[in-house]
């Protein structure tokens, strides 16, 4: 499982809601994929972004696919579909989001996520080394923070996987420690040079 918390990196997230939303128009069914969701703490970060930018209304029309592979914590898909953490956990998020999406659970010191963002999150433990697409029909991939644990042939794989899975004209968003390998380079299109964001081809 890969480490992070709320709101980390949320300028490439950012990025990647502002560049899916005029994609999105018109479309009924959009689906996005966090691999390496971890507990959800981005996941939850970038639906947060998203319905900032999109409304209540066309947030509707979203699924948020998460997945992960760690076998060692048995809780975290538990953590990830009720979207409930510690304070400690929180400290990130801006007062006027946490406000806005989060409220106090039963436990002593944890908050909620709202249900309407629950609602957008579906998770599922998955290893991605099999190689196997979930689905044909995505607007969006996130992978970051997964990539740097696997070597080059992996990576290649994996990405060239991402482009079958994503609708032409979808986006792919990648840690930045990671550029694009120069053998599918013409799959993508990268939109910014500042940030691991591509365009699928």
């Amino acid at each position: 499982m890969a480490f992070t918390f709320f709101f980390r990196d949320e300028q490439i997230l950012a990025l990647a809601a502002d560049n899916l939303v005029p994609f999105t128009i018109g479309r009924s069914n959009i689906r996005i994929l966090n691999a390496g969701c971890a507990m959800g703490m981005e996941t939850y970060t970038f639906a947060i972004l998203l319905a900032e930018k999109m409304g209540k209304f066309a947030l509707r029309n979203v699924k948020i696919h998460a997945i992960d592979i760690d076998n060692e914590n048995v809780d975290f898909g538990k953590t990830v579909r009720e979207g409930i953490y510690h304070k400690d956990h929180l400290q990130r998020i801006p007062p006027q989001l946490f406000n806005k999406y989060f409220s106090p659970a039963d436990n002593n010191d944890h908050f909620i996520v709202s249900q309407d963002l629950r609602n957008l999150i579906e998770f599922e433990q998955y290893d991605l080394l099999t190689l196997k697409p979930l689905r044909h029909d995505y607007s969006l991939v996130i992978c970051k923070n997964v990539l740097l644990h696997f070597n080059y042939q992996q990576r290649i794989d994996v990405i060239t996987m991402y482009h079958n899975m994503l609708l032409t004209g979808g986006l792919l968003v990648m840690e930045n420690t990671q550029s694009m390998p120069e053998e599918i380079s013409h799959l993508f299109k990268r939109i910014v040079d500042y940030g691991q964001l591509y365009e699928k081809i």
